[in-house]
């Protein structure tokens, strides 16, 4: 395997659940190697409960193009339930699609860049997978989300507040940026059904907004 799991036990054992996540991740990749290559990677598996979603008892976050994190709590009570029905290999796709694109044209620096990073990442998962969205990926219907849609200006800042958009803040609802993301990055998936893996992964933020313009982002 290209890919390697590092352990870290510090915070917990997490010898019970070795086989069942170690099986998950080779799901993942298998399904990636499909339609792009893969390049090595490198990891983290840890339990910490403040890391992960109370509604999953999972979290990923990458970190470069060649490392991520996966994150677990066992002890929340959805995380045996999740763990079941396929969520460990839709986190590992979504953070390595952030590695592979980090190793091409990156994450991105400005608030528009995030949201078609994060929005691709999802519909990367959906795409393998068959996967409906998350529910961060659609939390709000398009009402909601038109009533707080971004500008070009704010679009294009690099001064945004990531984990406002994000995770939620008192002018932000909690997922509304995971939700758009992904809505952004549909309306290029629908207009480029035909596009090949490399595409999937270092299309340019631009090109994925410009074709949210007419849709998703029509009055921004």
């Amino acid at each position: 395997m290209t890919w390697h799991l590092h352990w870290l036990e510090a915070s917990g054992d997490l010898g019970p659940w070795r086989d069942a996540i170690t099986a998950e991740v080779e799901i993942a990749r298998r399904a990636i190697v499909g339609l792009v290559p893969v390049r090595p990677l490198d990891i983290l598996v840890q339990r910490d409960a403040d890391g992960v979603l109370p509604e999953t008892g999972t979290g990923g976050r990458a970190y470069a193009s060649t490392l991520f994190s996966l994150t677990i709590d066992p002890d929340n009570p959805n995380f045996a339930g999740v763990l079941a029905d396929g969520d460990i290999r839709r986190t590992v796709v979504h953070e390595a699609h952030h590695c592979l694109r980090m190793a091409g044209p990156g994450y991105g620096w400005t608030l528009g860049e995030a949201l078609v990073s994060e929005g691709l990442a999802g519909r990367f998962v959906e795409r393998l997978f068959g996967a409906a969205p998350e529910p961060w990926e659609n939390a709000f219907d398009d009402t909601a989300l038109a009533a707080q849609r971004p500008d070009a200006a704010l679009l294009a800042a690099r001064d945004y507040d990531h984990a406002a958009w994000f995770f939620g803040s008192d002018a932000y609802p909690r997922w509304y940026g995971y939700t758009l993301g992904y809505r952004i990055a549909g309306d290029w998936v629908r207009a480029n059904p035909g596009a090949d893996g490399e595409t999937w992964v270092n299309v340019p933020a631009e090109a994925v907004l410009a074709a949210a313009r007419g849709h998703t982002l029509a009055a921004a």
